[in-house]
């Protein structure tokens, strides 16, 4: 009976211990979220003068958070030669090429790219190919997102610290279990947040450029004039060329039927005129 007693009565400390921890993360965390929608600004104080006296503002809070990414999109008259070149330029401004797909007609990338070298890096992209359709710049400022994944990981880690804390002193199997079960969910929220934390970053980091590339006509060639009399000379002759060409085309093909229907023809052209010509007549004495 007093094993079982001293049994119970250590998993209610243990319960009441998790309660608590519970509890001081949630205060944490509506602490963390208070604070990080930024303090209040005093109010300006009438100096003796009588002119208000403004607070200056706090270090740091210039200091954004910014995601930056932008679209591109060009016409040129090879695309694989521009999709070539804009892996160049992100290569060689510390960036990588993502996801691409490029075909003869159009092609589609994404480019990576750090994000103070985004703006040089768009200006050399924009004059590739053959003109610039569209070019699209967006900026999101993730700064409050930063400061609250930063304060719930510095309270997830202190609870996972206390929940080992209590694993330690666990004594009994049901407890063990108890808290091994606490500590594993906690460890994966922390886990969770860490994740969180590392992709805002890498946002802030580096910044995405999305490019699609389409096909178009070469322009003709400088100084060839297809307009006026010597045009129409031109697309005359070429006219005359391209059927001329095709009636060659057409005479090749037929000729090995017209040397064995020759024959034929002129052997049948000589039966009907044999049998046109009349007998002569007999003479009479």
């Amino acid at each position: 009976m007093r094993t079982r007693w001293r049994a119970g009565l250590a998993a209610a400390a243990v319960a009441f211990a998790l309660a608590g921890c519970s509890a001081a993360e949630n205060g944490a965390s509506s602490t963390a979220d208070s604070a990080g929608t930024g303090p209040v600004p005093a109010a300006p104080q009438q100096g003796k003068g009588g002119a208000a006296k403004v607070t200056p503002p706090q270090a740091g809070a210039t200091d954004r958070k910014l995601s930056r990414s932008a679209r591109l999109e060009l016409t040129a008259t090879k695309v694989t030669d521009v999709v070539a070149q804009a892996r160049g330029i992100a290569q060689g401004a510390g960036g990588y090429t993502g996801q691409e797909s490029t075909g003869d007609e159009s092609a589609t990338l994404s480019l990576a790219v750090p994000a103070d070298k985004l703006d040089g890096v768009l200006d050399q992209l924009s004059h590739l190919g053959t003109s610039l359709v569209k070019r699209e710049l967006n900026t999101q400022d993730v700064t409050e997102q930063v400061v609250d994944v930063e304060a719930r990981l510095a309270t997830q880690r202190a609870s996972v610290e206390r929940i080992r804390a209590l694993l330690a002193r666990a004594t009994s199997v049901s407890e063990i279990a108890s808290v091994e079960s606490e500590l594993t969910s906690r460890e994966a929220t922390l886990e969770s947040l860490e994740q969180q934390r590392n992709s805002l970053a890498g946002s802030v980091a580096m910044a995405t450029v999305a490019m699609t590339v389409r096909s178009v006509a070469a322009p003709p060639p400088p100084g060839e004039d297809h307009s006026g009399f010597l045009g129409g000379l031109a697309g005359g002759w070429h006219a005359f060329l391209v059927f001329g060409g095709g009636l060659l085309t057409v005479l090749g093909a037929i000729a090995p039927f017209l040397l064995f229907l020759a024959p034929l023809g002129w052997l049948a052209w000589w039966l009907h005129r044999r049998r046109r010509i009349p007998a002569p007549e007999p003479e009479q004495g």
